[in-house]
């Protein structure tokens, strides 16, 4: 669903054959094994992620893939097990949003990657611009009030305002930081019944407030989303419209 954040990362981050790359907070894989396809066996992709989960089912798809240039390590951005000048270059893909502590995670991004080398992170933009993820929250609320948020902890529109990565990008001591929309469609094959159940699945927030209601209460939730996404699913298609933001620097 989200290969054109994939494609992004790759491109402002400069990753080409050879290269040894990092990705930060890999999830379930991505961008981890396209990306290995592209630096070839000359070059290698080093994933990490913090959740044992995660790295379980990567390792599992790159063995799937019968990719040899991946290594896997289990640990958070704030400590990174690698050397000083590692890589060539490093990635997050919807992932730096989540960091515990984001500074430190930055500053030991940037102390891993080599000079002259990019470091380029994709974040969510505003929530109200992502009905992937609006309309189910909008919908829930009506159910379980909302609390009010800090913009500031760890979740999926921490960076959503515009300058905000990029700000501490720059006291990471990242040099020519620049940010960009990304506008692209959220695609995949995904009947309406099955929207629901992944949007289940990606959310605890989501999981906790449905916990609170009634069989009922659910059952009604669930209406009332299938009803309202249902403009963007045509014969068993699945497409959103989406925004997102890429915060690129470069190692001094």
């Amino acid at each position: 669903m989200f290969a054109p954040l994939t494609q992004a990362l790759i491109e402002d981050a400069h990753i080409t054959p050879g290269q040894s790359v990092l990705d930060i907070g890999g999830g379930s894989g991505e961008p981890s094994l396209t990306i290995a396809r592209i630096v070839g066996e000359s070059g290698s992709v080093t994933y990490t992620d913090p959740a044992a989960g995660m790295v379980k089912a990567a390792q599992s798809e790159s063995l799937k893939r019968r990719l040899t240039n991946l290594q896997f390590h289990q640990c958070p951005a704030e400590r990174l097990p690698f050397a000083d000048l590692s890589f060539d270059a490093a990635v997050g893909r919807l992932s730096a949003m989540f960091f515990p502590d984001v500074p430190v995670g930055l500053r030991e991004i940037m102390r891993v990657i080599k000079p002259g080398g990019y470091v380029s992170f994709v974040v969510w933009a505003a929530r109200e611009i992502n009905p992937f993820f609006s309309i189910v929250t909008d919908i829930l609320n009506r159910f379980v009030p909302a609390e009010a948020e800090d913009e500031d902890a760890p979740g999926a529109f921490r960076f959503a305002r515009p300058g905000k990565l990029a700000r501490l990008l720059t006291e990471a001591r990242a040099a020519s930081v620049n940010e960009r929309p990304i506008v692209f469609s959220i695609e995949a094959p995904l009947t309406l019944a099955r929207f629901w159940e992944l949007r289940t699945e990606m959310s605890d927030t989501f999981r906790a407030k449905l916990a609170k209601l009634t069989p009922d209460e659910v059952a009604a939730v669930k209406d009332a989303v299938q009803k309202a996404v249902g403009r963007y699913f045509e014969n068993d298609e699945m497409s959103f419209p989406a925004r997102a933001l890429i915060v690129t620097g470069k190692k001094r």
